[in-house]
């Protein structure tokens, strides 16, 4: 996130022909990017730094993740606020696995929660620890998750919201007036209408699989 912070470099990316960057986003949550060790997204307006980074020219992807020990139920509610809000179209939502050789590995091996290693699939509905939070309550929260933000409506919102901060120009509507009033951002919006299908199948995919 902190890649807002220095403005010359998005300018100079945008000349050099980068159009996406992938931000681990994490969480909105204070508590919980305390506990993953993202300091350089606390203590900021998380909207307003991906905002800034769309005035810039720059499509941001999210990498966002539940199942922190200092999650509570609301997180789910909260998640799905704060990537609507952002406008950040490709959301990736996954559950918090502890891969080995990293610090939340040996603390959850301390603790005695660990239970087996990670599958490596992020739509599978699993992780290889014993969470804090209910699992039944987890993984309902986690499916309404991905339910709700690639449903058609709440998608085609995202991308009216992503298309009025990115620049160069204002993008108010999807297709057709897109076409007419802005047909620069034609691409964008095709594109990322499309992506929306897909992203709607990995999801019902990820449902069939736990069930």
């Amino acid at each position: 996130m902190n890649l807002a912070d220095d403005e010359e470099l998005m300018e100079l990316m945008v000349r050099a022909g980068f159009e996406t960057v992938f931000v681990g986003i994490e969480t909105p949550d204070e508590e919980g990017l305390a506990e993953c060790g993202k300091l350089q997204n606390k203590g900021r307006d998380l909207v307003a730094t991906v905002k800034k980074i769309q005035n810039h020219g720059l499509q941001v992807q999210g990498g966002f993740i539940v199942g922190f020990d200092s999650d509570t139920p609301s997180i789910f509610e909260r998640q799905i606020e704060f990537i609507q809000r952002s406008g950040i179209v490709t959301a990736m939502v996954g559950l918090l696995n502890a891969p080995r050789g990293i610090r939340l590995y040996e603390r959850l091996k301390k603790e005695n929660r660990l239970l087996r290693d990670p599958t490596g699939d992020n739509m599978d509905f699993s992780t290889n620890f014993m969470p804090k939070m209910e699992w039944s309550t987890l993984i309902d929260g986690y499916r309404r998750i991905l339910d709700s933000i690639y449903s058609p409506r709440l998608y085609y919102e995202r991308i009216r919201t992503f298309l009025r901060e990115y620049r160069p120009g204002r993008r108010q509507r999807l297709l057709l007036s897109t076409l007419v009033k802005h047909p620069r951002s034609l691409r964008e919006a095709l594109t990322a209408s499309l992506y929306g299908v897909h992203f709607r199948k990995v999801a019902e995919g990820g449902r069939s699989v736990s069930s």
